[in-house]
């Protein structure tokens, strides 16, 4: 027994069966609606991995660069996921402000932030580390943790607080 979505179904051991042949677009397009609800039914992101693959799939796609803010509670669920900024394929400007101001807004207790590198090199800047370095310092005034900056370029995603910046 299956259940029918769109032009695949999915069987009862989990698998994915096409019922026609799909470009590259739709399985993408598929696999991100397939993590997106993942990641509403656990409402939490349990792990780095998790940030990750949720990251990837909000804005692993993008030509230019975005920057991504993930709003968590007490308990790391998602508050909110928001991409606040959007620059040029090289470069977004991030206003530390803005970022504070909407943490508050949504009552967060902490945040994960994440942009991409269109280039396809997720190693992070000097750029990339400042920014962290201010978003922390100034979360921390009011009591909101930046748990981590996370990178997308290419296949790849770097860990600002697995590489020692958090």
């Amino acid at each position: 027994m299956s259940q029918s979505r769109s032009s695949f179904s999915v069987t009862k051991d989990g698998r994915y069966q096409f019922d026609e042949p799909v470009s590259r677009e739709t399985l993408v397009a598929i696999s991100q609606s397939i993590i997106r609800e993942k990641f509403s039914r656990l409402d939490t992101l349990r792990s780095s991995d998790d940030s990750k693959e949720f990251v990837k799939s909000e804005i692993g796609d993008e030509d230019k660069e975005v920057f991504l803010c993930i709003f968590l509670d007490n308990k790391n669920g998602v508050i909110s996921s928001e991409i606040l900024f959007t620059g040029t394929v090289s470069q977004a400007s991030v206003y530390t402000r803005e970022v504070v101001k909407r943490a508050l807004e949504l009552n967060a207790v902490a945040l994960i932030v994440a942009h991409n590198h269109p280039s396809g090199d997720s190693e992070p800047s000097h750029a990339d580390i400042k920014i962290t370095t201010r978003l922390k310092h100034a979360l921390a005034l009011v009591d909101i943790r930046v748990l981590d900056h996370l990178i997308v370029g290419g296949d790849g995603t770097s860990s600002l607080a697995n590489l020692g910046h958090l």
